[in-house]
C-alpha cells in the first residue's frame, strides 16, 4: 500500500503478526476463557494468514475488515466504546480498520465526506518521519522528531475542536529491503545538519526501499481548551487589530472555550481623563454595552450593580436573564441597549493593570442563561493575557496619537530628525543618571535657504465681495418679510427696520467697508433674529416667508453662506491641489539630495528648504546640490501654475494665482524654536531674510503702483548680481524645455523697511494642456473662458 499517493521510504503492508504473537503466548495461559479467546482468533488467522503475513492492497483489507475487526476486538474495549476516542490505522494514512463508537461520533458531527488530517504536517515532514522511524525501531538510533499530532473537527454546532493523537508503536515490524541502503553513522551525522533537504533524505532512504509491517493504535484526547487558550495567547501577539478579520478569530477562540457557537465578544475602552468608555479605534470591535454611541459616562453605561462589581469588587459581573434584570432596573440604559441587540446574558469582565482599570470585556449571547457566573469562571484562564494585550495595545494607541500630533501639529522633517533623536538620547541618559538636564535647542548652521510661494492674488478683495454678496442676500430677504408684515401690523418700529435694513443694503451695494460686516451681524442677531422667533406663532403667511428664510441660512453660523462658501471652497482647493503637487515633487527632491523641507497653507502654499552640510550628518555636501535644488524649485513652480490654471474652471470661483521666489545667496543658521515648535533663522544679519520673505510680495516695482507679483509671471527676487546671472541661466534652460517665455524683464524694488537694493527677474510662464501644446498667460485665457 502507498501513503496517501506520495513518495514515502516505506511500502505499507497491513498485518496483525504482533497481535498474533501475544494470542499464541495466551493458549498457555492458566485462564480458560484466554485460551479459548486466542484459539477464536488463531483459528481465524489460519484461515486467513495474509493477516499476519501482511495485506499489501487496500482492495484487500475492505474485504478482511469483519475478520480484522474480531482480531482487533480486545484493544476496543465494549464498556468504553462511547468514553475512549480511539482507532487502529496505520501511519500516515486515512485508512482506519477500525474504531470507537465515540470517534464515529465525532467524525458523523464534522458532516457528510469530512476526513481528518493532521495539523502542520507537509509531504517532505512525512517523507523524513517515515526515515525517523527507521532509524529508531532498525537502527535503534534516538532521531527525536515527535511532535505532537493534532486533528481540527468541527462539531456539529461549527465550532472547531482539537484533538492530540497518541500513537501506540508496539504493534510494528520495520524490514529492509534489498532496495534499502546501509545507513551509516556518517549518513546520520549528516542528515541531522539536513533535516530541510528532502533530497538528501531521499537519497539515504530511496522510495519504498524498506517495508513498514503492522498497525498502530492510536488515542485521542480533546484539548479544545488548551489549544484555544493557546491560540488565544497567539492571536493577542500575532494579530494586526486594524487589518483583517482579528475580531472573527477572536470570537471564534471564545466560542471554543466556552464552547458556545452562538457568543460575541465586544470591548470597551476605560478613559482616565474624562471617566468614560470608549469605542475601541479598531475596525469591526464592538462595544455592546454602548451599542450606537461612541462614549458615555461610565455611571450612565453601567447599571449600579455592573458598576459596583467592576469598578468596587474588581470581579466580573454576569447576567443570566437580561430582561429580568431589566425589570429590577427599569430605566437603567444598559439592559436597553442590550435588548436593542437581541442580547439575552451576558459576562462583563474588567481589565485591569495595578489597580487601574483599562477597559471592559464582553461577552453576549442571543440565548438566556447561556452566560452566567458558572461559566464565566472560565475567564480567570483567559484575563492576564487580555490585561498584556490591552496595556501593549493602549501603549501603541498612546504612540500613534503622539505620532499624529507631531505630523499635525509639530512636525519634525525626516532631515534632521536624526538629531533630535541625537539630543533625546543624550536627555534620556542624563535622566538614568540622575544628572540636571534640559532638552537643549537643535541648531543647523551655515545651511542655504530656499524660499517660493504661489500665492492667491486679490484674495480679500474676493472675500470681501463674497461676503457683500451674501449680506445682501440676506438683507433683501429680511426687508421682504418685514414689508409684508407692515401690511397688516404697520407699527413705527418695524418701519423703523425697514428703513435701517435699506439702508444696510445701499451701504454695502457698493463696498464693504471695514466695520460694517460686524455691524451688519449684530444688527441681525440682537434684534432681527428674536423678532423673527416671535413673528412665527402670528400668522401663517408669515412663518412660511420666515422658513424660506431659515432656509437660506447655514446651520451653523446662521448667516446666508453661499457665495463665501463658494470662495471658500476654491481656496481649500487650490492650497490642496498645489500642496500636494509640491509634496509629491519634494519626495523626488528628497532623493536627489537630502534637505529640510517644510510648507505653510494660507491664500495659497508657501515652502521653506534648508540645504546644507549639518543636515546631512555626512561629508557629502557640495554647492552643486544647492543649484538643482534652485532649479528644481524653478520647474516646480512652473508646474504648479499649469496644474492650477487647468483646475481652474473646476473652481466654484474664478481666482488667479502669482508665484514668487527669494533668493538669499549667503549661508545661515537655523534653530529650531521650542516654544513655538518651529524652526526659525538665528541671528540679528539672518533676521533680515525673514523681514524680506514677510514683505516682499506685497513690495511694488519701484517708481510705480503694480505690484512685482503678477498673474502668469514666475517672479524671482534677489540682490546680489551673482544670483541675476545664475538664474538667468535657469531661466534659459527652463525657456528650452517650454516651461518659461523667451523674454526677461529685469526690475528694481521699492524699499522695504530695513532692507534696499532688492531686484526682480520676472518672465512669463508657459502653459500647456493635457495635449502639451504650450500658451501664454493672455493664450490661456482666452482657452479657457
Amino acid at each position: 500500500m502507498r501513503v496517501l499517493g506520495q513518495d514515502f521510504p516505506m511500502d505499507i503492508w497491513i498485518s496483525f503478526s504482533k497481535f498474533i504473537e501475544q494470542y499464541r503466548e495466551l493458549l498457555k495461559s492458566d485462564n480458560e476463557l484466554l485460551r479459548n479467546r486466542a484459539s477464536q482468533i488463531l483459528k481465524i488467522v489460519e484461515e486467513y494468514p495474509e493477516l499476519e503475513e501482511g495485506i499489501r492492497e487496500e482492495k484487500r483489507v475492505q474485504e478482511l475488515i469483519p475478520q480484522i475487526h474480531l482480531v482487533l476486538e480486545d484493544s476496543f474495549a465494549q464498556i468504553l466504546q462511547n468514553n475512549e476516542i480511539k482507532i487502529a490505522t496505520i501511519p500516515f494514512h486515512n485508512s482506519v480498520l477500525k474504531s470507537s463508537q465515540r470517534y464515529k461520533n465525532i467524525i458523523e458531527a464534522a458532516g457528510e465526506g469530512f476526513e481528518p488530517q493532521i495539523k502542520n504536517m507537509n509531504e517532505d515532514h512525512y517523507y523524513i518521519m517515515g526515515c525517523s522511524i527507521i532509524l529508531g525501531s532498525y537502527y535503534n538510533y534516538n532521531i527525536d522528531f515527535k511532535r505532537p499530532f493534532f486533528y481540527d473537527i468541527p462539531d456539529a454546532m461549527g465550532i472547531m475542536r482539537h484533538y492530540r493523537i497518541m500513537y501506540n508503536g508496539d504493534f510494528i515490524d520495520v524490514i529492509k529491503t534489498d532496495k534499502a541502503k546501509d545507513i551509516t553513522k556518517e549518513d546520520v551525522a549528516e542528515l541531522l545538519d539536513n533535516f530541510d533537504n528532502i533530497d538528501i533524505w531521499k537519497e539515504k532512504f530511496p522510495p519504498h526501499s524498506w517495508i513498514f509491517k503492522g498497525v498502530v493504535l492510536a488515542n485521542m484526547f480533546d484539548v479544545t481548551a488548551d489549544v484555544s487558550l493557546s491560540d488565544f495567547k497567539t492571536s493577542l501577539i500575532k494579530y494586526d487589530k486594524t487589518q483583517g478579520d482579528f475580531v472573527g478569530s477572536f470570537q471564534q477562540i471564545f466560542r471554543a472555550i466556552f464552547n458556545l457557537y452562538e457568543i460575541k465578544v465586544g470591548f470597551s475602552n476605560y478613559n482616565h481623563e474624562t471617566g468614560a468608555l470608549e469605542r475601541v479605534p479598531f475596525k469591526n470591535i464592538d462595544s455592546y454595552i454602548l451599542h450606537d454611541r461612541y462614549s458615555e459616562c461610565c455611571n450612565t453605561a453601567l447599571c449600579k450593580g455592573t458598576y459596583h462589581y467592576l469598578f468596587e469588587e474588581s470581579t466580573y459581573f454576569a447576567i443570566s436573564d437580561v430582561k429580568k434584570h431589566q425589570k429590577l432596573g427599569v430605566h437603567e440604559q444598559m439592559y436597553k441597549n442590550l435588548i436593542a441587540q437581541n442580547i439575552n446574558s451576558a459576562i462583563l469582565a474588567p481589565i485591569k493593570s495595578d489597580g487601574k482599570l483599562l477597559g471592559i470585556l464582553e461577552i453576549v449571547s442571543p440565548n438566556i442563561h447561556e452566560l452566567n457566573s458558572i461559566n464565566a469562571n472560565k475567564l480567570q484562564d483567559v484575563m492576564p493575557y487580555l490585561v498584556d494585550s490591552v496595556l501593549r495595545s493602549k501603549a501603541k494607541t498612546e504612540n500613534e496619537l503622539e505620532l499624529i500630533i507631531q505630523q499635525e501639529c509639530t512636525s519634525i522633517h525626516p532631515s534632521v530628525h536624526w538629531k533630535f533623536k541625537q539630543e533625546a538620547r543624550r536627555f534620556m541618559r542624563a535622566m538614568v543618571d540622575e544628572n540636571p538636564v534640559s532638552f537643549r535647542e537643535i541648531v543647523f548652521e551655515n545651511v542655504y535657504p530656499l524660499y517660493g510661494q504661489i500665492d492667491i492674488k486679490g484674495s480679500s478683495d474676493a472675500r470681501n465681495h463674497a461676503v457683500q454678496k451674501d449680506l445682501v442676500l440676506q438683507l433683501r430677504g429680511i426687508y421682504k418679510i418685514i414689508d409684508k408684515l407692515m401690511e397688516s401690523d404697520p407699527l413705527p418700529i418695524y418701519e423703523q427696520l425697514k428703513y435701517r435694513t435699506s439702508r444696510y443694503i445701499d451701504s454695502i451695494t457698493e463696498q464693504l467697508q471695514v466695520d460694517s460686516e460686524q455691524k451688519i451681524l449684530d444688527f441681525i442677531k440682537k434684534e432681527i433674529t428674536p423678532l423673527f422667533k416671535h413673528l412665527q406663532q402670528k400668522n401663517v403667511e408669515l412663518d412660511s416667508l420666515i422658513n424660506e428664510y431659515n432656509e437660506t441660512l447655514d446651520t451653523v453660523i446662521q448667516t446666508v453662506y453661499k457665495h463665501r462658501k463658494a470662495y471658500d471652497e476654491s481656496v481649500m482647493l487650490i492650497n490642496k491641489k498645489m500642496a500636494a503637487l509640491l509634496d509629491q515633487k519634494q519626495d523626488e527632491a528628497q532623493g536627489m539630495y537630502p534637505h529640510y523641507f517644510e510648507r505653510f497653507k494660507s491664500d495659497g502654499v508657501e515652502h521653506n528648504m534648508y540645504i546644507g552640510e549639518s543636515i546631512t550628518k555626512q561629508d557629502s555636501f557640495n554647492k552643486v546640490y544647492l543649484y538643482n535644488l534652485r532649479l528644481w524649485q524653478l520647474q516646480v513652480m512652473c508646474e504648479m501654475e499649469n496644474a492650477y490654471y487647468q483646475m481652474k474652471k473646476e473652481l466654484p470661483v474664478a481666482l488667479d494665482v502669482a508665484s514668487m521666489v527669494l533668493v538669499f545667496s549667503s549661508s545661515l543658521s537655523v534653530r529650531f524654536r521650542m516654544d513655538e515648535k518651529r524652526f526659525d533663522v538665528d541671528g540679528t544679519y539672518n533676521a533680515r531674510y525673514e523681514v524680506v520673505k514677510k514683505r516682499v510680495d506685497k513690495s511694488k516695482i519701484k517708481g510705480t503702483d503694480r505690484r512685482i507679483t503678477e498673474k502668469g509671471k514666475l517672479v524671482i527676487v534677489y540682490s546680489q548680481r551673482s544670483d541675476e546671472t545664475e538664474y538667468i541661466k535657469y531661466i534659459n534652460f527652463l525657456q528650452s524645455k517650454k516651461f518659461l517665455e523667451e523674454e526677461i524683464e529685469i526690475v528694481e524694488l521699492d524699499d522695504l523697511q530695513g532692507v534696499t537694493g532688492l531686484k526682480a527677474l520676472r518672465v512669463n510662464i508657459l502653459y500647456h494642456t493635457n495635449e502639451k501644446e504650450y500658451y501664454t498667460y493672455e493664450d490661456l485665457m482666452k482657452e479657457l473662458n
